[in-house]
Parts: C-alpha cells; sequence; structure tokens
C-alpha cells in the first residue's frame, strides 16, 4: 500500500471498529502530544467522521514540545468539524502524587508514572463520553523495542498504527498534509523535564532501529536484541500461575 491507501484503510479501520462493538463506542479519544505519532493517529481518528476528543496533557511540559501539540490541536479544529478538544494541565495532580510517594523517590518510576495519570485521564474522558481510547504507538515501538510505558501509553482500546514503522508514520503524516514543524521534530516521549529524546534514550535513530528488525545479519541487530530482551515483558501477555487440576 501506498501512503494514501494505508491513511484510508486505517481510517476505515477505526470507524468499523468502533462501529462493531457490542455497544458501539460514541466518540474516539485521544492524547497529542505534538508528535508525530500522536498527530497522525488524532488526524485519522477524525477522519472517520466519529466525535474524535483530542486531549493536550501537560505535566512539566517544555514549553516547545506543548506548543506543537496546540499548534496540531488548533489544525485539527480548522479541518474537521468532529474534534473536540481540551487541555487538561496535570501539574498539580503529580505534584499531590510525587510527594505522596517521597519515600519512593525514582525518577524512571516518575517518569512512567507521568504516562499512567495520562492513560487514565484518558479514560475517565472516555467513560465520560462513551468512548474508546485510542493509541499511538508505532511497530518499532510496540513490537520491537518495547519502547512505551506499560500501563501507560501502552494502556489503549485500540492501536491504529501499530503495524506501521517509524517511517511510515511520517509518510503518512505528509500524505495528511501534517504541520511541517511536527513531522521534522526529534520524536520524544515528553516524560523527562530535560526533554531527552527518544533516539538519545534509545541510542539508536529510528531507521537504524527498522533495519534491524528487519535484517537480521544489521549490524545494529545484536543491540536491538538486547533492548528487545530487556522489554519483552510488556509484549507478552501478563503471566499467570496455573493451578493443577
Amino acid at each position: 500500500m501506498n501512503a494514501s491507501e494505508k491513511v484510508n484503510f486505517i481510517s476505515n479501520w477505526i470507524k468499523n471498529y468502533a462501529d462493531t462493538m457490542p455497544k458501539k463506542a460514541q466518540s474516539l479519544v485521544i492524547g497529542i502530544s505534538g508528535g508525530i505519532d500522536s498527530s497522525v493517529s488524532s488526524t485519522l481518528s477524525a477522519k472517520t467522521g466519529l466525535k474524535t476528543i483530542v486531549l493536550t496533557m501537560p505535566i512539566k511540559q517544555k514549553s516547545s514540545q506543548h506548543d506543537l501539540s496546540l499548534k496540531h490541536r488548533d489544525w485539527l479544529l480548522k479541518k474537521f468539524s468532529n474534534v473536540e478538544a481540551h487541555t487538561i494541565n496535570l501539574d498539580e495532580l503529580f505534584n499531590v502524587f510525587s510527594s505522596s510517594l517521597s519515600n519512593f523517590s525514582n525518577d524512571h518510576g516518575f517518569a512512567n508514572s507521568r504516562a499512567r495519570l495520562r492513560m487514565t485521564t484518558l479514560y475517565q474522558v472516555a467513560a465520560a463520553n462513551s468512548g474508546i481510547v485510542v493509541g499511538t504507538g508505532n511497530k518499532v515501538e510496540d513490537f520491537g523495542v518495547g519502547f512505551y510505558t506499560k500501563y501507560g501509553d501502552g494502556g489503549v482500546d485500540i492501536s491504529p498504527i501499530a503495524d506501521c514503522n517509524k517511517t511510515e508514520v511520517w509518510e503518512m503524516g505528509r500524505e495528511l498534509g501534517i504541520l511541517n514543524e511536527i513531522i521534522e521534530a526529534d520524536p520524544t516521549d515528553g516524560l523527562w523535564d530535560d526533554g531527552r529524546t527518544d533516539e538519545g534514550q534509545l541510542g539508536f535513530k529510528y531507521q537504524e532501529l527498522e533495519e534491524a528488525m528487519e535484517n537480521s545479519n544489521s549490524k545494529f541487530r545484536a543491540e536491538y536484541e538486547k533492548i528487545r530482551k530487556q522489554n519483552l515483558h510488556k509484549m507478552e501477555p501478563i503471566p499467570v500461575c496455573k493451578i493443577p487440576r
């Protein structure tokens, strides 16, 4: 499929899923970060014609990152009449959370907690709007190296772009007319005060990860397998202790 065909296929898939649920979904709820994945996923959701609720949820956010999410929000509102947008500032909630757990302080834990607070927010909004939560993870992150927060941005109802690698997401972004600032921005999960990038955390460029996933002889394969092994627990079913009967 070319980018245009993928856009139509995924958008139709989202709508069909929502329409064929036992209790038909009345809305699609998605968090937008100013990154390419959430920008593409939210636009694909909006293209369904279903009520699409987009949330910006800053937590000690770098202004440059939050500004991009607001620009994308405004772009969506101009382009689609079925989009509803809200900014829910989670700074105070996170401050209370981190203060209450000061005896258990851990930077990585608190970074993941930001993602989990956002997930909880999305599900509350979805419950109030008979909606489903739309995920934004791509194939490299969701099924390659597990670069996401378990029960955070990994806690969703549907994952429309999880079978698309990062290159395909960028291609769909251009096809959809996503703001060039977003397409060219360094991908970041927005979970750290210092604004660190995804590629900086992973130690790889996305193109290198894609090559390693697809080519067992890649010079990046060994490091890719190492990262994947560390995060495999996120990608496999929850272990269940089976009692002998």
